[in-house]
């Protein structure tokens, strides 16, 4: 595994109009290009993650899994707008020569496709074998496959969709409203906003389980008053998150999840999921209902070249994260 940095000294156009003077890009690798340059596996991460997919997606990237780097070339990029080293709301404005805080720009995930495809490029790879996300992961991977087609042979999305539902905007509306009443909200330090951060994650936990997951493993087997495990495992989900992320981050990425719409700009979205010809493998989780199984069920109707397979899981969306072995063995099968 190495960690690289890349910054690309070139001014970046943004797709509401504004302008990167530079971009900064941090990603991981793991193993080593073959002879034939067919073995590169790309994995694009969802909205908190890093580019260390090995770290949180362990249960298909290491030795003897899914995706062994003994075998493939395997590469994850940090997404613009995060807080873990690539260009966003933490790194230096280079006008100023301070950080961007509140006036990073707004970014989409085809302003994200664009980032991952100036560091293709710089790193001279022609063909990618597979492309692979997860949630938001799939929504850039879905992008860059209708951008690039001829650089992939084959795309693996995992609870995902091809446009952002009215049901994910409005709960990431409450989420940046919670990070809005927090009164340090817009202060210029990486503290600004934890507090509405905290309360914008346990709004996100109880979308990522559900029912039965929540009464399953957080339900008293004692007579209580307070201090119930439900309540004190939110309280911990969103600690646990102010200490390795970003408000101003969470902001900005919900919003670039919101604008996701492969349809914007191009055509009617089944003509668009239509002309993908990308071979691909469509996974949705039974119990997720933040992006449920009809949002996959969906896109592999209308992808030519495309397998639809849902998994049994009572883990809501966090499935696609919590059940790697079983989506290692329908990627292997595919």
């Amino acid at each position: 595994m190495n960690k690289h940095f890349f910054t690309y000294r070139q001014p970046l156009k943004l797709e509401n109009g504004e302008t990167l003077s530079s971009l900064d890009i941090v990603y991981h690798t793991y193993g080593r290009v073959n002879d034939e340059k067919s073995n590169v596996i790309w994995f694009c991460h969802a909205l908190t993650a890093n580019s260390d997919v090995a770290d949180w997606w362990s249960s298909l990237v290491g030795k003897g899994k899914t995706y062994d780097p003994a075998k493939y070339f395997i590469i994850c990029a940090n997404i613009i707008g995060s807080c873990y080293g690539s260009s966003g709301p933490l790194t230096i404005n280079p006008e100023t020569q301070k950080p961007y805080y509140s006036t990073f720009p707004k970014v989409t995930i085809r302003d994200m496709v664009q980032a991952h495809i100036i560091l293709r490029k710089h790193l001279g790879i022609e063909k990618i074998n597979t492309i692979i996300g997860g949630s938001m992961g799939g929504y850039q991977a879905l992008e860059w496959v209708i951008t690039e087609p001829a650089v992939f042979e084959k795309m693996i999305l995992v609870s995902t969709s091809s446009q952002e539902s009215a049901w994910g905007i409005a709960i990431h509306t409450a989420q940046r409203l919670a990070i809005e009443t927090d009164l340090t909200w817009k202060d210029l330090n990486q503290q600004a906003g934890a507090q509405g951060l905290k309360t914008a994650r346990a709004i996100g936990m109880l979308t990522y389980r559900n029912y039965e997951a929540f009464v399953k493993t957080q339900t008293d087997n004692e007579n209580k008053l307070d201090n119930f495990k439900a309540s004190t495992y939110i309280n911990y989900q969103g600690e646990k998150l102010v200490k390795r992320f970003n408000a101003y981050s969470y902001w900005i990425l919900t919003k670039a999840m919101d604008s996701h719409n492969i349809a914007r700009g191009r055509s009617e979205i089944k003509s668009v999921l239509n002309s993908i010809q990308t071979k691909t493998l469509i996974i949705g989780i039974s119990s997720d209902f933040l992006c449920p199984v009809a949002e996959q069920k969906f896109m592999a109707q209308h992808i030519p070249n495309s397998h639809f397979i849902e998994i049994d899981s009572p883990y809501g969306h966090d499935g696609f994260l919590i059940e790697g072995k079983l989506i290692g063995e329908a990627i292997e099968r595919f």
